[in-house]
């Protein structure tokens, strides 16, 4: 245990809350892991031909806005930067709307659809905060 600057007692997290933690906060982790989430939602469903289309769209957008944050992050210029992080962004809403679309469609996956939705939402919230705050600096 050690004291903070205003004299609390803070108690230190173990290795295995401090990992969780930075997976968290590790987007590159966070997207990857969204990715394979909406992977396993859509081998779930099956196939006909209303939903064939649907999860082939959402596929490519769920698993793209992993890439295109990776691409940002490996940017050659702060333009470059956030212009890809504009696409990771638009990815995440239209990875929204197929979600919204399938939970239409598959009633019976429509809370799992909810909780990616939800996920790609809080994405979508952060990557414009990064945007935001990248364009003042």
């Amino acid at each position: 245990m050690t004291n903070d600057q205003s004299g609390k007692t803070q108690i230190p997290m173990t290795n295995d809350q401090n990992e969780k933690t930075k997976a968290v906060y590790n987007l590159s982790e966070r997207t990857a892991r969204f990715a394979e989430q909406i992977i396993d939602f859509c081998k779930k469903i099956s196939c006909s031909i209303v939903t064939s289309p649907l999860v082939n769209q959402l596929v490519r957008s769920g698993t793209s806005i992993g890439a295109n944050y990776s691409e940002a992050d490996e940017a050659s210029s702060k333009k470059d930067f956030i212009n890809k992080m504009h696409i990771a962004m638009k990815e995440t809403k239209e990875t929204k709307y197929w979600l919204r679309i399938i939970g239409y469609s598959v009633v019976e996956m429509k809370d799992e659809a909810q909780k990616l939705h939800r996920e790609a939402q809080e994405l979508n919230l952060i990557f414009s905060a990064i945007i935001r705050k990248c364009k003042q600096n």
